[in-house]
């Protein structure tokens, strides 16, 4: 018995080790962009302990800058709700990906706090892992990763009240760059994507131009625009599972 807690203690402390080197990358990339999201969250009024915290409990960047745009617009708390839901949805399915390869026999805890640090980069380097997934894997990842976006959004607030408001304008461009970053590449290789990206961006400025709908906050129009696409890109492009994909691909070579 003094065996096995002895094995799985070193097994446990293997995994941390392991995704906590793999998780410096990422935190390092999360701390460039989480200064430039701390910008944008001192233009919404938040202090740095408020941005701080409001990183270290929502690993999200889209859905921080939404709920950012909705705090700096004064909008209702559901509709920083909904918004926050429709902009983070990606995650429930990440979450249920990821619970296929834990153990079946994994104590609730310790899936609640895997789920807390699934963002897309943790995810991708989940993924990779072979076998079940130990959770202390995912706790190294997001040990490394996790401190540096809250800290990083907190910087960016802190430094962002020393600059001239023209830099901070400027530094706040950066973020965009990231959700461009986010965008172009799979746009490049689906042209259905690429479509979608042109029409979102039509439709959004027709949005704020057509009667009624520009009288509309900015936190529902995206809400709405984001539904709308998605359900209809669903409905209309349905994607084929990659099995079968490969499947037709051997029978159309046979």
């Amino acid at each position: 018995m003094k065996n096995k807690i002895i094995s799985a203690y070193e097994e446990n402390k293997t995994a941390f080790g392991q995704g906590f080197r793999d998780g410096i990358p990422i935190a390092l990339g999360y701390f460039a962009v989480a200064f430039a999201l701390g910008v944008a969250a001192r233009s919404a009024g938040l202090s740095p302990l408020q941005g701080f915290f409001a990183s270290i409990l929502c690993l999200a960047s889209a859905g921080e800058y939404a709920g950012f745009t909705v705090i700096a617009a004064a909008a209702p708390l559901y509709e920083m709700a909904v918004i926050t839901l429709v902009v983070n949805a990606r995650y429930l399915l990440m979450s249920t990906a990821i619970s296929q390869k834990l153990s079946c026999d994994l104590h609730p805890l310790h899936r609640l706090g895997v789920a807390y640090f699934i963002t897309d980069e943790i995810f991708a380097i989940e993924t990779r892992q072979k076998g079940n997934l130990n959770p202390w894997y995912t706790y190294g990842a997001g040990a490394a990763a996790a401190p540096m976006w809250a800290a990083g959004t907190a910087l960016g607030i802190l430094v962002g009240n020393l600059m001239p408001v023209r830099l901070v304008s400027a530094l706040s461009v950066a973020l965009f760059g990231m959700f461009l970053a986010v965008i172009i590449p799979p746009a490049r290789k689906d042209r259905v994507i690429l479509i979608l990206v042109i029409v979102s961006f039509a439709a959004s400025f027709a949005f704020s131009k057509i009667p009624y709908l520009m009288n509309l906050s900015s936190g529902n129009r995206i809400i709405l625009l984001t539904v709308l696409l998605s359900a209809s890109a669903a409905i209309l492009f349905p994607h084929q599972p990659e099995e079968e994909e490969s499947m037709d691909g051997e029978v159309e070579g046979s």
